[in-house]
């Protein structure tokens, strides 16, 4: 490997992080919690991850506490009786030197009946019926203000338990077509009350949520939002057309009390608005719009959006953007899920050396 990733591996200090390096394993949902509780493996896996060079993680997705949030099977909650097993896992990543972030999520109108610790409870989502794209009609509940409120008490009193357990930070799972995602994008949000509206109008469920956040953990724990233009109905949607919307979206949303704005991408390479500028990602764009620093995402160690991959993939990809200081952090994802020692063999420049990811053989990867 020819290409200079020096940068990517110094101490670095990020939103009052301080990491050893710059690399970030990416939230990646396993389904390996049946009854919702992170157990003994749950936690050797992301110890290992630490032992391999990662210098944050930020957990998969688990669930809040709401019977609306939960869609699908054996993932992991952040609440009740699986706080003790997320209790052993910060206190192993901390035994072996690594920071973690737990990422909180609610499922939104991607939530079937049936899930859950009630199954009666229909998926909630800003208007009804939002989602007809994913797998047909699936009923959701437009949802009513006392919805809302008991919802972001929810998200607040997650990160609350994340900062109490020992967490270094806590991020927010906004991306994808999710709930707060539902809330930004205008073909499931609307509503005419004063969570609906134009696209800076739509920003205040997600700005109520950070300042609900904000306001448990405290000015100086660490707050992440995931967001992303891409959602799961539609790869080819955006969130914002041009720049100057984007900046219109995101300013409100880290004035509201954001730390880290983790920008979901297929490939995190490419440029954000290729019109505008045909080099600069959207990490680059967003740190430009808002001030704040970024978590890359997307694509690192693929060959494809796929679900197999080289771990050598792609590499040679982040060399540009991190010369031109467009990578405070870079997460990686199933290069690191396959191999946990990937971040060693990147830094030796041998990542051809790691195991390449295969979905078949998820049930073996620990």
């Amino acid at each position: 490997m020819s290409v200079d990733l020096s940068p990517l591996f110094g101490p670095v200090e990020v939103a009052g992080l301080s990491l050893p390096n710059r690399l970030v394993m990416a939230p990646m949902s396993r389904y390996f919690c049946p009854d919702g509780i992170p157990r003994d493996g749950v936690v050797e896996y992301y110890r290992r991850r630490v032992e391999g060079g990662i210098g944050l993680i930020l957990s998969e997705a688990t669930y809040i506490d709401h019977p609306s949030a939960e869609c699908y099977e054996a993932v992991p909650r952040f609440h009740g009786a699986a706080l003790e097993g997320w209790k052993k896992v910060i206190d192993a990543v901390h035994a072996a030197g690594g920071k973690m972030m737990p990422q909180l999520w609610h499922v939104g109108s991607f939530r079937q009946p049936g899930m859950g610790p009630d199954p009666a409870v229909p998926g909630f989502g800003p208007s009804e019926n939002t989602n007809p794209t994913i797998r047909g009609e699936v009923p959701t509940r437009a949802m009513s203000e006392r919805d809302i409120e008991d919802v972001i008490t929810a998200y607040a009193r997650a990160a609350g338990d994340a900062k109490r357990l020992g967490f270094d930070g806590v991020e927010l799972h906004g991306a994808h077509g999710y709930l707060i995602d539902e809330f930004l994008w205008e073909r499931t949000n609307r509503r005419r009350d004063r969570w609906g509206g134009d696209h800076v109008a739509r920003t205040r469920f997600a700005c109520a949520v950070i300042a609900a956040v904000r306001a448990e953990v405290g000015p100086d724990f660490p707050v992440s939002l995931r967001w992303s233009q891409w959602k799961q109905q539609d790869y080819r949607v955006r969130l914002a057309e041009t720049p100057a919307v984007l900046g219109e979206i995101l300013r409100p949303i880290a004035d509201a009390g954001l730390s880290i704005l983790h920008c979901s991408t297929r490939r995190f390479w490419e440029p954000g608005f290729p019109e505008a500028d045909p080099a600069r990602t959207m990490a680059g764009w967003v740190t430009e719009l808002t001030g704040l620093p970024t978590i890359s995402v997307g694509g690192v160690g693929l060959e494809q959006a796929g679900i197999k991959s080289s771990a050598a993939a792609s590499v040679e990809a982040i060399e540009g953007p991190l010369a031109r200081g467009e990578i405070d952090l870079l997460a990686v994802g199933r290069a690191v899920l396959a191999d946990p020692d990937w971040p060693h063999l990147l830094r030796k420049g041998r990542p051809e050396a790691g195991r390449g990811f295969d979905k078949s053989q998820l049930e073996t990867l620990y």
